[in-house]
Formats: structure tokens, sequence, C-alpha cells
């Protein structure tokens, strides 16, 4: 079976290729733990991005004012917490 492509259609697949490259690059999802010494890490997934805080708001201000100073480009991102909580268990 032979396709045959169009320079629309091909416009139109490079577009959206870059519309999903773009929101892709996009999302910052940062793994956060409970810190032995109190309060929360947070490391991006990614990046070199790293902070902490002692309290949850603390943690998400922390965070935001990281992602701009790691990208300083004035850029709207989405950021994702993933909480991990590791608990081992006898029983």
């Amino acid at each position: 079976m032979a396709y045959i492509f169009t320079s629309n259609y091909i416009d139109e697949t490079i577009v959206l290729y870059l519309c999903i490259k773009i929101i892709a690059m996009q999302e910052i999802i940062f793994v956060i733990n409970e810190s032995p010494e109190g309060g929360f890490e947070a490391e991006a997934l990614g990046h070199s991005i790293f902070t902490e805080g002692e309290t949850w708001a603390e943690l998400k201000e922390n965070i935001i004012e990281a992602v701009a100073c790691h990208f300083d480009d004035n850029v709207k991102r989405i950021v994702r917490m993933h909480f991990v909580k590791d608990e081992l268990l006898t029983a």
C-alpha cells in the first residue's frame, strides 16, 4: 500500500511534533522525600534542581523559586510533586 504525503500534511505533522516536544519540556517532576533531619527534600528528575523545606508550604515556595532560578527565562512550567514515603514494616 502506497502513502501519498502532501506538503500540508507534513507541515501539520511537524507542527504537532514540535508542540508535543514543547509541552513535554515544560513539565518538571520533583521526587519528594521526608528528610531525616525533619521537613522535606525535593529533587527534580532530569534536571539539577534540589531544594528543601521545613513544611509542605515552604517546600512548594522553594520549588517554585528553584525552578525560576534554574531556568531564568520567565517561561511558566508545570511542576509535579511526587511524594515518596518509604516505610518498612515487619509482620
